[in-house]
């Protein structure tokens, strides 16, 4: 009886086992018990890799010999992939190549050509071995393939300012955001539409050659003259630099885009100046009229006629007089040109390096219904406001830094609106005689107070294209491009993959000075415990069968 009574339980356990597993297979399901959610990836994310339609293959390059610190970010990169595999299944394939494991000398040489050619940009790493301080060449990028299509992904992002560990931990936060929306990029079977607007001498084609060619990756984009052509079939409308008015037909159609839902970026410079003339004596700003201003205004937005400086200034470069029978150039700060490193809690600018910007003007909310206006961009915590018109000139490059006159904090230099829009030719008769729709569906557009954030540099000895944020005189690139590359995804991804950028992991550094008091104790504690609890235990079992059984 005892023997089908063990039996039965034995088969009742199986039967449990076995229908555990169905349930297990037909309703899947993860649970992360981490405060941060580290380990689990978003419904966005989810949802674009269980529709893939074909194989993405994934290479990562960020392996090998690796210090403490890139051995957290490679581990955090494999189980963001291990998860894309859960959803994504056989259609998620990857592995990690090191460069390092090619013994042949001359293909190892070329295999890194490759890589650079492909645009991965090679990061020193220093370490520390054995008392020895060692250099060595690693490349923090992945180069995700699909349907003959690809594309390289910097794994290693993160603000400038912010301290090693840090900027990793940024990097890990990155990962999901970086893989997936280079992901979405080459599944795009269709690309939306861009209009780069001319016709009022906005930024030409060289000024704005490096924005263009990151777009074209994720987007069509055409230059289009609104006084030729409507906006039917665009998706959104930059605006970049005009430096002269529009007609009314111009404004009319660009407010009736928006009004049907169209997104629309505005790069403006509220006030007119040449740079170029103040080395000779000084130049006078004054402000624009560029016939927009009311749109922008019923909006929610006035673009003010001012420039903003600031004491986290770049640099110009100036004469200063002759060095033998050469000019003698010397880079001196400039208070109008900026490094702006303060941002909205937003995810489009959330773990942005900084922006560069130059003759920036303060921007000020007004009241406009329904409308909601975030600020994304300031200034720093030391800046001012210069009313113009005024004169600008070198002596103010020769006067010492005042603090007293940077008392001023925070000034908002680019905002995001969101909402239903009103025309501005609500209760206005149009200029082509049709009838305007007065109010959009909910819609989003950006207005940015200087147009030079969309302007890339040329190297002035061969007029070759600089990368956009690069600084020529100081050599350092700034998150420009990244600012504007997330903008647009925000504005046109309905999905909403650019949430994923506000995935937060949390650093959980040790005490320092605690960790030395204290290293000893817990040293021993953790030596001499667990020997003294095994002890503890077999005496106890001891005495317990020696009651039981003597």
């Amino acid at each position: 009886m005892k023997k089908w009574e063990n039996l039965l339980t034995f088969s009742a356990l199986v039967l449990a086992v076995v229908l555990l597993n169905m349930l297990a297979a037909r309703w899947f399901f993860r649970w992360d018990l981490t405060e941060d959610k580290r380990y689990s990836i978003t419904p966005t994310t989810q949802n674009l890799l269980k529709n893939l339609d074909d194989v993405v293959t994934i290479q990562v390059y960020l392996t090998g010999d690796l210090n403490a610190d890139f051995r957290r970010l490679k581990n955090e990169i494999e189980e963001n992939l291990e998860e894309f595999k859960v959803y994504g299944g056989e259609k998620i394939q990857y592995e990690f190549v090191n460069p390092e494991d090619i013994a042949n000398a001359d293909e190892k040489k070329a295999f890194y050509q490759s890589l650079l050619e492909k645009g991965m940009q090679p990061t020193n790493l220093y370490d520390n071995v054995d008392g020895k301080k060692i250099q060595k060449i690693i490349f923090p990028y992945a180069l995700v393939n699909y349907k003959g299509r690809e594309q390289a992904v910097l794994l290693l992002k993160g603000n400038v300012t912010a301290s090693a560990k840090e900027k990793l931990n940024q990097s890990i936060e990155g990962v999901e955001y970086e893989l997936a929306s280079s992901i979405k990029s080459l599944s795009k079977e269709e690309k939306p539409f861009i209009a780069i607007i001319e016709g009022h001498n906005e930024l030409n084609n060289n000024e704005l050659a490096d924005l263009t060619e990151s777009l074209q990756a994720s987007y069509s984009v055409e230059r289009v003259n609104l006084t030729e052509k409507n906006l039917e079939g665009y998706d959104a409308v930059i605006v970049a630099q005009p430096k002269q008015p529009f007609q009314e037909i111009e404004k009319y159609r660009i407010d009736q885009f928006v009004m049907k839902g169209g997104k629309a970026l505005f790069f403006l410079d509220a006030v007119q100046m040449n740079l170029d003339s103040i080395p000779l004596g000084g130049t006078y700003a004054f402000g624009y009229d560029l016939g927009i201003e009311d749109m922008l205004f019923r909006y929610g937005v006035r673009v003010n006629q001012d420039l903003v400086q600031d004491m986290f200034m770049g640099n110009i470069l100036v004469n200063v007089g002759k060095f033998g029978e050469q000019a003698n150039l010397q880079a001196l700060p400039f208070p109008y040109y900026i490094a702006l490193n303060q941002f909205g809690k937003h995810p489009t600018v959330r773990n942005l390096n900084a922006v560069y910007a130059r003759f920036a003007s303060s921007i000020d909310t007004v009241e406009a219904k329904g409308i909601s206006k975030t600020p994304l961009l300031f200034t720093n915590k030391y800046s001012r406001i210069r009313r113009m018109p005024n004169m600008l000139t070198l002596d103010e490059l020769k006067a010492d830094l005042n603090k007293e006159l940077y008392t001023q904090k925070y000034i908002p230099v680019l905002y995001l609106l969101e909402g239903k829009f009103t025309s501005v030719y609500k209760n206005r008769f149009s200029p082509d005689g049709s009838t305007p729709i007065t109010e959009s569906s909910p819609n989003k557009i950006v207005v940015c107070s200087d147009g030079d954030l969309l302007r890339n540099e040329l190297n002035k000895k061969n007029q070759q294209i600089l990368p956009l944020g690069y600084d020529p005189i100081t050599q350092q690139t700034f998150a420009n491009k990244q600012l504007i590359m997330n903008l647009l995804d925000y504005l046109l991804d309905e999905q909403g993959l650019i949430t994923t950028r506000n995935k937060e992991v949390k650093l959980r550094p040790l005490d320092t000075f605690k960790v030395q008091e204290e290293k000893t104790m817990w040293q021993t504690l953790n030596i001499v415990l667990p020997v003294v609890l095994v002890v503890l235990l077999g005496i106890v079992r001891y005495y317990w069968r020696r009651r039981k059984y003597a």
